[in-house]
This record gives C-alpha cells, sequence and structure tokens, in this order.
C-alpha cells in the first residue's frame, strides 16, 4: 500500500482520515448542496461516514484505485477543522479523474481551490499523471466554477452519463494536462445590470418564463428566426435548456445575454444578446421583443445600450470590443430600421441565405459597427 502522504500550503492541509473527521464527514452530507450534486447515500448516517474513512479511503490506496484525502483548514476563529474530501481516481496509466466536496462551512473561502492545487502537484509530479478529466453532473455551477480557475477545458457535455441517484444525467467535461497553467482560460462573463431610459436590461429570471414563451411562440420571431424554429414548440422546458445554454456560453466566454425588462414592473420584454464573441475583437448582435412591447422603440434603446456596453474599455468594466456585426433579412424593415437607429452601417447583401418559415429564402442584409463609431460622450 502506498502511504498516504500529508501535503500542505501552509494553510489547508491534505492529510490521511482519522476518527476525528466523522462527524465532519456526516454534517457535509446531510447539506442539500452535497446531497444534490454527488451520489452520496441518502440518508447518509454516522455509520457511513465511518466506513467511508474507515475502510473506503484507505481501501483506494491499498488498491490503487483512487488517492483520497481529507482537507483539514482553519476556521474564521482559527480552528483546524474537516473542510471536505478530495481524490484522484486512478483511471489507468498517466490519467485519473479529480473529485472534490467540501462542507458547508468552507465554502467561499478559496480553500477547497488551495487543496486541489497541492492534490494536482502532486498527482502530476508524484503519480507521473499527463491527464485530469473533470466531470460534474450539469448545472452544478460552483464546480465548474472550482474547475476554471483551476485551468480545466471545458469540453462538452456528455449526456446521459453521470450516475445519480436519480438516474444518469448530463454531466459536463474538462480536462487539465500536465503543465499547463492552473489559471483560467477564457473569461467568465457575468450578465451586468444596465439602465436606460425605458428599457432594463439584466439576467433572466424565474419569473421571465412565461412571457418567454409567449414571445416565442410569435409568428413574426418564427417567421424570421431559424434557431427560434429549431427549438420550437417553446414552453418551460425549451425555456430552461435555453437560459441554461446561454450560461454555459457566458462561462466559456462567448456570449452575454440580457433579458430586457420594463423599468416600472421589471416585466420581460425582449432579449438582446451579443454572441460569436472573439475577446478583444468582436461579436454579432441578436435581439427580439416580445408582441405586445412593439413599436416603443424597446428594441432600438435596448441594442444602443448593449453596443455601448461592448464598446466600453474592459478596464472601465466593458468588453473592450472593436467591431459589431448584425444581420436581418431584407425584408424583415422593421430590424432594419433598429439596427439603422443602433449606430450600424449596411456593408452588404448575403444572397438568398435566410431561410423563412414558410420554406422559401430572401435576401439578408450585412450590417456591422466599430468602435470609432461610437459618438464621443
Amino acid at each position: 500500500m502506498l502511504p498516504i502522504p500529508t501535503l500542505t500550503d501552509g494553510v489547508v492541509v491534505l492529510r490521511a482520515p482519522s476518527d476525528d473527521d466523522i462527524e465532519g464527514s456526516y454534517q457535509q452530507c446531510q447539506d442539500p448542496s452535497s446531497q444534490l450534486w454527488t451520489c452520496s447515500p441518502v440518508p447518509y448516517t454516522r455509520d457511513d461516514a465511518r466506513r467511508y474513512l474507515r475502510h473506503i479511503v484507505p481501501g483506494g490506496w491499498e488498491t490503487d484505485r483512487e488517492w483520497g484525502f481529507v482537507v483539514e483548514a482553519p476556521d474564521e476563529n482559527g480552528v483546524r477543522r474537516f473542510a471536505g474530501t478530495i481524490s484522484l481516481r486512478n483511471e489507468g496509466p498517466g490519467r485519473a479523474e479529480i473529485a472534490y466536496g467540501s462542507h458547508p462551512w468552507a465554502r467561499g473561502r478559496g480553500l477547497m481551490e488551495r487543496a486541489l492545487r497541492l492534490l494536482l502537484d502532486w498527482g502530476f509530479a508524484e503519480r507521473d499523471l499527463q491527464t485530469v478529466i473533470w466531470l460534474a453532473r450539469r448545472g452544478n455551477w460552483a464546480s465548474r466554477r472550482l474547475a476554471w480557475r483551476l485551468g480545466f477545458s471545458f469540453d462538452g457535455t456528455l449526456r446521459s452519463w453521470l450516475q445519480m441517484r436519480d438516474g444518469l444525467t448530463d454531466a459536463w467535461a474538462g480536462t487539465l494536462r500536465r503543465g499547463e497553467p492552473m489559471a483560467p482560460r477564457t473569461e467568465w462573463l457575468r450578465t451586468p445590470p444596465i439602465t436606460g431610459a425605458s428599457v432594463v436590461l439584466r439576467a433572466a429570471v424565474d419569473a421571465d418564463i412565461p412571457r418567454v414563451v409567449e414571445g416565442l411562440g410569435d409568428s413574426l420571431l418564427l417567421r424570421y428566426g431559424q434557431s427560434i424554429r429549431d427549438h420550437a414548440p417553446h414552453d418551460e422546458r425549451t425555456v430552461r435548456a435555453r437560459d441554461l445554454d446561454h450560461l454555459e456560453e457566458s462561462a466559456q466566454g462567448s456570449s452575454l445575454a440580457w433579458s430586457i425588462a420594463d423599468p416600472t414592473t421589471d416585466a420581460f420584454i425582449g432579449s438582446v444578446t451579443l454572441f460569436g464573441i472573439h475577446p478583444a475583437r468582436e461579436a454579432e448582435v441578436g435581439y427580439w421583443v416580445h408582441p405586445d412591447a412593439r413599436g416603443r422603440g424597446v428594441a432600438t434603446e435596448a441594442c444602443r445600450l448593449a453596443v455601448r456596453h461592448a464598446f466600453i474599455p474592459a478596464e472601465d468594466g466593458g468588453m473592450g470590443l472593436h467591431r459589431l456585426r448584425a444581420y436581418a433579412a431584407e425584408e424583415n424593415l422593421a430590424s432594419l430600421r433598429i439596427l439603422e437607429r443602433s449606430g450600424f452601417t449596411r456593408f452588404g447583401t448575403e444572397r438568398r441565405s435566410t431561410l423563412l418559415s414558410d420554406g422559401s429564402y430572401v435576401d439578408t442584409a450585412a450590417f456591422d459597427q466599430l468602435v470609432q463609431d461610437q459618438p464621443s460622450s
């Protein structure tokens, strides 16, 4: 059996488990988040904690299947406590899967990140690992953000892959290879609230869903929106899936979506998105408005606000982009006017490139706007 080493960075300690950790392990697994995102037994008893710490963790070392540690760290009073468990699961020569879970008291303090950096350094150096894979149930944003800070790539979603208590679930997957920087590979975009004269741009909320479903069923949107038609018919499930897609794209730095809301009631009245983002370079603008909000200048103002945010230098809180693109069907006069009023310049025509809902194709007007086109403040 490989002896369980003790690792430390001066703050956190990775060590072999002891009976003193039983109560901490038990408490951790009573936590609703732990139960949702892991496959630990529910209910989880002190006997389960005792079995895990006395037998399962040491057994992984004995068989060389999994190299697990208890994480110990100081709390806000400086008292050293059980903070969670982490491990590398041996997947064969040069490969391992990383796994981690923290006690609720230790979250939000950067302790698990410290622990995982110690573990990864040890795995690459002492276990001769070449690649470490990270898997998490889709929607586990805390795990994803931690993996992002550690430099893991995000290589896609494995459908119906993870075995959980409620069956097979979709899994996010990423990798980190030996020698790669343990630092974020992309910017994680957050949706900033932006207040205009007659609209507010904000992140999507659950209360938006009924209005989004109504809007996406509109015949005008369906006529011109190929991507909207691709996901029709729209209901709460498809809208939630759409919102999750937007969040994933934002986490990869490739998209930033706002709900357009009424400033008085906060009711959803439309959507504006920057997508296909190339950092410090360019992006495409897309938008749509709920039918009962049309004719009020909602889309124009929302588009102007999004454009301004895109061009504000990054050091001033914007995106620091150089150029924006936008496209509209030649016959969609309302959308053409929105782009023109938002400062875009038409630079060309893509022939027969917009597929309409009746199966016919029409020309598409191509627009762009440069940061230099923005009026000086």
